[in-house]
């Protein structure tokens, strides 16, 4: 097994203090808009994310919720594991609100997809954004793209993106893990 490093520590606070440029100058006063990262792995990058447009604006403008997609996947009751949900933390509607929906790694975007089913359940977003840290080129099982990338990288089939979060891992590294 084969590891190599495309973002450190240092990268990536850079690259997160610049999607967090990027949210402001898009959403401009973020009014009627909600932040929702995607369980289990885009929560660290959400908050993240939600901590540094604190520390920017002063104040946080938005609405911040977590979404466990665990009974939305498509693979749901195939596999021999009992999938154990995450804690849900919306307690607001999206009605009409612009969502940015926030994952660590975009790949076939069938994630996505049932990210945005499990998002129906609280209303109809106004809009639907997607920031993701790690896009993998050239792999998608659905036409999904996201609007907010940290990096893009192509990949092999036998490659992993592995993000560690120093909340989890003790450090912050994005790597890409290649097996044989």
């Amino acid at each position: 097994m084969d590891s190599r490093i495309i973002l450190e520590k240092k990268q990536l606070d850079i690259t997160l203090d610049r999607l967090c440029f990027e949210l402001i100058e898009r959403l401009g006063d973020f009014d009627d808009t909600a932040l929702i990262g995607m369980q289990p792995r885009g929560i660290f990058l959400s908050r993240r994310i939600k901590e540094k447009l604190n520390n920017i604006l002063g104040k946080q403008p938005f609405l911040y919720g977590e979404l466990d997609i665990a009974f939305y996947r498509d693979d749901f009751r195939r596999g021999k594991d009992i999938i154990i949900p995450s804690e849900l933390k919306i307690d607001f509607t999206v009605q009409d609100k612009k969502i940015v929906l926030i994952d660590d790694v975009l790949y076939t975007g069938r994630s996505i997809r049932s990210a945005l089913e499990a998002l129906t359940d609280f209303g109809r977003p106004a809009k639907v954004e997607l920031l993701v840290l790690v896009d993998r080129k050239y792999s998608r099982d659905l036409p999904i793209q996201p609007d907010y990338v940290g990096i893009s990288v192509d990949t092999r089939a036998n490659d992993q993106v592995k993000v560690e979060w120093k909340e989890k891992h003790k450090k912050d590294a994005v790597h890409i893990v290649t097996t044989a």
